[in-house]
């Protein structure tokens, strides 16, 4: 079955086969071929003195950010970086990401998203990969000393640091200027290292043009296996992604969106700044997520939305603030990432009045293929239906090169003007992360699912993480969901562990719920009552925690191999 929503600008329009279904948002209007600066240009043209950035109660217009990142292309073609150069990110949520995320793009340039928990032989690897030139960051002690290891190690010619204390409002500053000695690193004096201040020049009207479809973003994978790949994004796929997130939007007006997702991450790259900066909303921004600061911050901003991922949700909700926190302007939550629980959709829903849908994508899809609606009907468990311009189909588990048989699960994979280009420097990797069928390109999720009659699509699991027990398939997700139906669960993860008669047999992790009590055999016995003969797992395992992923969410490949060690 091949699930559409409009035809796709990228291929011929044809006729999908039949189980086409449009979202009830959908529109037909072409995409503006637009690259990624525009999105920013745009707005500050139309609302120069609207608020682009609430940084911990600082206010940053549209104006202001767009001068900085016009002065921030100028220092760059002055040091000789322009088209096609690299320059990398290694920031928190702070006003001057935006500055050097556009301004570098105005300048021609590529930008490379470091994440902030990176150590230092993780950024090394990353920077010798893309070939970074300049590297941005702050000067806080978790950060600056990682950069500057990396800088004096590798090719990388020039680091530019920000000041924290400069960005933050005044009677934070003072203190942060009292704390300074824990957080704050100093900058040595050195000519390989610019102050930003210093690295800041007049706008100049002499950047080299650029195309939408010119190389706009290397944004690099999770890395589910070996080293993490650099996932060739352009202006025009990150534009597109933009405005495919803002025609399923039925709230016209300007917004305020709650921005703890970390910008580096490509759910944030696209939902929280690109879509809003092209809508003309404001970021209200927090360096880092801490479930009493964004509370408050929610309340503080009145803001309208929030996307985040489960575990975020899980820990504002055992907050004890959420008990005085205003939730009237929440209106929607968007939860990607990974699988949202039952009851945590359902205890949020509940305590704050607000709408919270599930969504899905990828690094290399830009940030979204499909959500379910902000408005309408909506189906539990699902990851809703695809954005406009997009189409998924489902192809067999076995032989990518036929379609999965009907009626049964199969490898989604995806094609819209939101798909990479490849990988970068991995012309291997790529071929491998498509399937050309029908003269279409699409692209390889490794999820398998299914899709119903009205184009909910239903992840099933991984396709790299089913369990083979006795020649049955076991996907470790249906057995997490029933665990996690159990009152004293709070979060788990099922792995396929050895076993000398059977192959693998499943075995489950969990944590407990705040003041829970249980012990594992009863837990397992619970499980094994309610799933087939061939998910039941060989034991349970309680962990007063699981490993998380830079963004929050349950690291499964981290268990295994903290398991296998």
């Amino acid at each position: 079955m091949d699930v559409s929503n409009g035809a796709p600008d990228h291929s011929p329009a044809d006729h999908p086969a039949p189980g086409q279904y449009r979202h009830p948002c959908a529109w037909d209007t072409p995409l503006a071929e637009l690259t990624v600066p525009q999105l920013l240009q745009r707005s500050a043209a139309a609302a120069p003195d609207a608020p682009a950035i609430d940084f911990v109660g600082r206010v940053y217009s549209y104006a202001q950010v767009l001068d900085e990142a016009r002065r921030f292309a100028a220092g760059l073609t002055a040091r000789g970086i322009g088209k096609g150069d690299r320059v990398g990110l290694f920031l928190p949520n702070v006003p001057i990401y935006l500055s050097a995320y556009y301004g570098a793009m105005l300048a021609g340039a590529v930008v490379v998203n470091f994440s902030p928990l990176y150590s230092a032989d993780e950024l090394a690897h990353q920077v010798a990969d893309s070939g970074t030139r300049l590297l941005v960051t702050v000067d806080v002690a978790s950060l600056l000393p990682t950069a500057l290891k990396v800088l004096d190690g590798s090719a990388l010619e020039t680091l530019v640091v920000g000041s924290l204390g400069a960005m933050l409002p005044w009677p934070k500053r003072i203190a942060l200027k009292l704390l300074g000695r824990k957080s704050l690193a100093t900058v040595p004096d050195r000519a390989d290292v610019l102050l930003w201040a210093a690295m800041l020049r007049p706008a100049a009207g002499n950047l080299p043009p650029v195309a939408p479809t010119d190389l706009a973003l290397l944004q690099y994978t999770g890395g589910t296996t070996g080293r993490p790949k650099g996932a060739m994004l352009t202006h025009a796929n990150l534009a597109a992604n933009a405005q495919q997130v803002i025609a399923i939007d039925p709230f016209e007006e300007r917004d305020t969106i709650l921005g703890v997702l970390p910008l580096f991450h490509v759910f944030a790259n696209t939902c929280v700044l690109n879509r809003t900066i092209l809508k003309g909303g404001c970021i209200a921004m927090l360096p880092r997520f801490v479930p009493g600061q964004a509370l408050k911050t929610l309340s503080r901003t009145s803001a309208n939305a929030f996307p985040g991922v489960p575990t975020m949700y899980q820990a504002m909700l055992d907050d004890p603030a959420i008990g005085r926190t205003d939730f009237s302007s929440l209106r929607v939550c968007i939860s990607g990432g990974a699988p949202l629980p039952a009851p945590v959709h359902e205890k949020w829903e509940a305590a704050t009045g607000s709408r919270l849908v599930e969504g899905y994508g990828l690094t290399e899809s830009s940030g979204v293929v499909s959500t379910n609606p902000y408005e309408g009907e909506r189906r539990a468990g699902t990851i809703g239906q695809v954005l406009p311009h997009t189409r998924v189909r489902l192809l067999d588990k076995e032989d990518p090169t036929r379609s999965a048989p009907a009626g049964e699960p199969g490898e989604l994979v995806v094609a819209g003007p939101q798909i990479m280009q490849g990988y970068w420097n991995r012309p291997e990797a790529a071929a491998d992360a498509f399937a050309e069928i029908d003269g279409v390109r699409w692209l390889r999720t490794g999820d398998v699912a299914v899709i119903d009659a009205d184009g909910f699509i239903t992840i099933v699991d991984r396709i790299k993480d089913m369990i083979a027990v006795g020649g049955f398939k076991v996907f470790p997700s249906q057995v997490e969901a029933v665990l996690l139906q159990h009152p004293a669960v709070k979060e788990a993860l099922v792995l396929g562990l050895p076993d000398a008669y059977l192959g693998e047999m499943p075995r489950a992790y969990v944590t407990l719920a705040d003041d829970a009590v249980a012990e594992p055999e009863e837990l397992a016995t619970w499980l094994n009552a309610r799933v087939g003969k061939h998910e039941r797992v060989s034991s349970v395992v309680i962990r007063d925690e699981l490993p998380k992923t830079m963004i929050g969410k349950l690291d499964r490949k981290a268990l295994r191999a903290e398991v296998s060690a």
